[in-house]
């Protein structure tokens, strides 16, 4: 780490030359990343934020670290009043002559500015930049306005040989010797992110469902933090949640021990969370804003999908069930969840166990509403739309009887998944069907506006619940 260590005490990059010779290679490669949050809309120019060199440009590896604003018309959702556009973070790696192996992360040559003629490419690619930011991880040091923090509890080697994870993700992961993975934020918002908060806070707990974090990255802005990245043990050999389901799908057996595990997992998360964070009550007062917000966003969806109108008078009765029961002085408990749960956020161990990963929450939603204490009907809410999502998924032969073993899979997997958490908890989230029905119909509504935008063909499989959602007087 000697270089990237002490390189931050020589002179910085020309940052306001540096940024206008990537502005173009930037306005193209950056909308076609995965985690690029504004698709379809024009990139009209960038904002530095931040830059620290990790290693220098003119060494035969440089590594250049940078938060940059992307500055883009804004939506209707956003409405007139200013926006400063979405903050990035960027790690850039630079060599006289890319190597072909790294041909598939070039972002281009600059034709002006400190970095002209050289190459410039998505850095977390080569292993030697990866190597880089581990070292800093491991040490523990202060490079320009990063802070890299360990956990001495966990040893890191220095020996452990990186690979970037290339499945598409809404942020960047590296693994390193099958020991840990680093997850790269890539929007950046500053405040406290839950995807650390929540770890910390059930490694605390001594929570064995989460990978306690072993080390991460942080920015001091404008007297601001911002978390950049979370190192965390990798759990080797780990199937993925819906690929398992999937798997076991494709093959016609059944998923219900899988199911009940899986809820006996999420209920000792949500049990730790809840001793370790505070909760508060949620009365007819704190309860009326929620229901508010869900019947805001039907009425939205109703607007922008018009094959939701017809059932957006059933849906509204399960969000209107919901605030009679508070006015008659029904309350609940809300804590800190997930926030997104659904298969693809669990893991399952060689030896059975499941682990939930990923607590960053839906990212475009905002930092404070991502944080805020919520019923956990939210987080078992998403899983039962996971399954029901997995029984329409499996690809099957044309003529073959699909929907009625598929229904009857994610039927079963649903019941399964309560019952493992009422072991746990205590409590069967059947036994609150207004709640739960209210929350699932939140879901439901948010994955039709989703397929819609996004995957147009999927749009069946949410309509498919919303018709079921809606006739559940």
């Amino acid at each position: 780490m000697s270089e990237a260590a002490t390189h931050h005490a020589t002179a910085p990059v020309a940052r306001p030359e540096l940024l206008a010779s990537l502005d173009p290679l930037l306005r193209e490669w950056l909308p076609r990343q995965r985690w690029f949050a504004g698709k379809g809309r024009p990139v009209t120019g960038f904002s530095l934020v931040a830059a620290v060199e990790l290693l220098p440009p003119t060494a035969p590896t440089g590594l250049i670290h940078l938060l940059v604003r992307a500055h883009q018309p804004r939506t209707p959702a956003q409405g007139a009043a200013s926006h400063p556009g979405d903050c990035y973070q960027l790690l850039l790696g630079v060599r006289e002559v890319l190597p072909p192996r790294l041909a598939p992360a070039l972002i281009g040559h600059p034709r002006t500015g400190p970095l002209a003629g050289r190459a410039v490419y998505e850095a977390l690619h080569d292993p030697r930049p990866a190597a880089v930011l581990l070292e800093a991880l491991r040490t523990g040091v202060r490079i320009g306005d990063l802070r890299f923090e360990h956990d001495r509890r966990q040893e890191i080697r220095e020996d452990l040989v990186p690979r970037l994870v290339t499945a598409e993700q809404s942020n960047s992961s590296v693994v390193y010797g099958d020991t840990f993975i680093l997850k790269v934020l890539r929007r950046i918002v500053p405040g406290v992110n839950p995807d650390l908060e929540l770890p910390l806070a059930l490694a605390r707990e001594g929570c064995a469902r989460v990978p306690a974090p072993a080390a991460w990255m942080l920015a001091d802005l404008d007297a601001q933090t911002y978390v950049l990245g979370v190192l965390q043990p990798f759990v080797q050999g780990a199937a993925d949640g819906w690929e398992l389901a999937l798997r076991e799908l494709a093959k016609g057996e059944e998923f219900t021990s899988e199911a009940r595990a899986l809820g006996r997992a999420t209920a000792e998360v949500h049990t730790a969370l809840a001793r370790s964070l505070p909760t508060v009550t949620l009365g007819h007062t704190r309860m009326l804003p929620l229901v508010e917000a869900m019947t805001e966003r039907l009425d939205a969806a109703a607007q922008a999908v018009p094959a939701l109108r017809p059932h957006a008078p059933g849906l509204r009765t399960a969000f209107e069930a919901l605030a009679d029961l508070s006015s008659e002085g029904r309350t609940w408990t809300a804590q800190r969840i997930h926030g997104d749960l659904h298969l693809g956020q669990c893991l399952r161990s060689p030896d059975g166990a499941w682990s939930l990963i990923d607590f960053e929450g839906e990212p475009s939603k905002p930092l404070a509403e991502r944080r805020m204490p919520q019923p956990p009907a939210r987080d078992i809410a998403g899983m039962l739309r996971s399954f029901d999502y997995a029984a329409h998924s499996v690809p099957r032969t044309p003529g073959s009887p699909a929907q009625a073993p598929a229904s009857g899979w994610a039927d079963a997997c649903r019941a399964a998944y309560c019952t493992g958490y009422a072991e746990v908890s205590g409590l069967d989230p059947r036994m609150d069907p207004v709640l739960l029905r209210a929350f699932e119909t939140d879901k439901a509504v948010y994955e039709v506006v989703y397929e819609a935008r996004h995957r147009p063909d999927w749009l069946p499989v949410p309509l498919a619940a919303v018709r079921r959602l809606a006739a559940a007087l």
